[in-house]
């Protein structure tokens, strides 16, 4: 039994907890440890010691920056296949999965090795007599980073990163369900040479994060979860002052024209659904089939399902099993509710066999699925695909622009028109053609549209430069020394 507690001030913390939670393997159904809930006290001595870091940190040289961050880089990447291991012994994942999300992690962890180029600001000489005016940017201090069970490594990375490059610190509240790997990159942290209180971690449920959202010392908060928790965060923190990024939930529609290799199609739908168990804001869980293809897609889809192994994520399962019992049944309620409402149900995961009593619910796959029925509407995050038939681009079109989410989408087509119009006209805010998951490289930004993003900035790239950071613009006159400081022909003091 693994007991975890805080990382304060770059140690275990000694902070006494009164609540704690269960920590579970999916796979076997068995309790592996407990985590420490945080109380709004022991938020605050996070928050103080990564106050009284930031005073240090933000006047450490870019060139100290990079080379914390490089030294973090190369420990992360040399203990990839152990964070991984942490993953799915929390989360459930397959290890390929979890080592996958590792690798995206680091690309945010190399982009903000380039700090340098990307805090330098601008300069116009002469903008009057004498007087230059140049801008500045500037790390806003304390920040927190509230991150969800299904990526426990990669989210953090999303924003830590960055934020600490930028010269901030950070306090991050992980999931309770996954708080491994988080303690794990606190010690590389460690090890890589930051500073003690640089980068803080707390664990705990409500009680914790609203500590986060209220608490005076902290300046921003980012988040990725559900988008009710979002909208909460984003008013929470909005009303005490603080920047938010908010990324909530989804629901990602692929369509398929009738052009498009149905192959490759249907082997994307397979990944883009079905990976990770489907727990992952970007998994493709409604696929537009614009007839007269639907049938053949349909048909092609459940081919391949019947080569899907589920099981143990250490045991070459090609799925894993869900995070909790609580949200194994939730998903499977939605298999229910989309028979009742008359959906037709081609794969039921329900009757998925596999050994152990783990928190196991196989891919499933509807088809003839309307806009009215819950399986569509909501955002279920399990392997429950859901198949639309339209009769054209049009009605594809207004069916994802009508959806109150607009996280992520993609188009298959052999048409390079149909992609074209496609891109410009959905309203969703990533897109990808003959792409199943368009999660956007590192030095672009992540986010959603609509109900999937609250607040204006999206995660990493130069927008998340710009989150962690604030301008300040310098307008300045200095008088010609070589006249021992006479000024020369405007007035002193306008």
């Amino acid at each position: 039994m693994t007991h975890i507690t805080h990382w304060i001030n770059g140690a275990l913390s000694t902070q006494k907890s009164d609540r704690h939670g269960d920590i579970y393997n999916p796979a076997t159904g068995q309790v592996t440890g407990s985590v420490d809930f945080a109380s709004a006290a022991t938020v605050d001595v996070a928050v103080q010691a990564a106050t009284k870091a930031f005073t240090e940190w933000r006047h450490s040289s870019l060139t100290k920056r990079v080379q914390v961050l490089f030294a973090f880089r190369e420990l992360v990447h040399v203990n990839k296949e152990k964070i991984a291991a942490l993953i799915t012994a929390e989360h459930g994942k397959v290890l390929s999965d979890a080592a996958g999300e590792v690798t995206r992690g680091l690309e945010v962890v190399e982009f903000a090795c380039g700090i340098p180029h990307l805090l330098k600001g601008g300069f116009s000489e002469a903008v009057s007599t004498g007087v230059d005016v140049y801008s500045i940017r500037q790390p806003l201090g304390p920040v927190a980073i509230i991150s969800p069970f299904n990526f426990p490594a990669m989210v953090p990375m999303w924003f830590f990163p960055v934020a600490i490059a930028c010269g901030n610190s950070v306090v991050l509240k992980p999931s309770e369900k996954d708080p491994s790997a988080a303690m794990f990159m606190a010690q590389l942290w460690k090890e890589a040479g930051l500073p003690d209180g640089v980068f803080n971690v707390v664990h705990g449920d409500k009680e914790a994060v609203d500590a986060l959202l209220t608490h005076p010392g902290i300046k921003s908060v980012s988040f990725v979860g559900s988008t009710p928790i979002a909208r909460y965060v984003y008013e929470t923190g909005t009303k005490a002052g603080k920047r938010i990024q908010a990324l909530g939930g989804a629901k990602n529609h692929m369509v398929v024209l009738p052009d498009a290799d149905l192959n490759l199609a249907a082997d994307a739908a397979i990944n883009a659904g079905f990976g990770s168990a489907g727990e992952r804001c970007m998994a493709i869980s409604a696929l537009v089939a614009v007839e007269p293809i639907a049938d053949e897609l349909v048909a092609k889809i459940k081919e391949r399902m019947a080569t899907l192994k589920t099981g143990d994520g250490t045991k070459g399962a090609d799925m894993g099993p869900l995070v909790t019992l609580v949200h194994r049944d939730k998903v499977a309620s939605y298999v229910e509710a989309g028979e009742k409402e008359g959906a037709t149900l081609v794969v039921d995961g329900r009757n998925v066999k596999v050994d152990g009593d783990g928190f196991f619910l196989g891919p499933t796959l509807f088809d003839n699925v309307k806009p009215s029925m819950s399986i569509y509407k909501d955002e279920i995050f399990g392997p429950v695909l859901s198949v639309l038939r339209v009769k054209s681009y049009d009605e594809a079109l207004k069916l994802v622009n009508d959806h109150p989410y607009g996280n992520g989408t993609a188009i298959f087509t052999n048409d390079g028109g149909a992609a074209r119009r496609y891109q410009n006209e959905v309203e969703v805010g990533m897109v990808g053609i003959n792409v199943p998951i368009p999660v956007p490289m590192s030095y672009y930004s992540f986010g959603g549209w609509k109900n999937s993003l609250f607040g204006d900035t999206h995660a990493h790239g130069t927008e998340g430069v710009h989150f962690f950071t604030r301008g300040k613009v310098v307008t300045s006159r200095w008088l010609d020394p070589s006249h021992g400081g006479i000024n020369l022909g405007f007035p002193q003091n306008t």
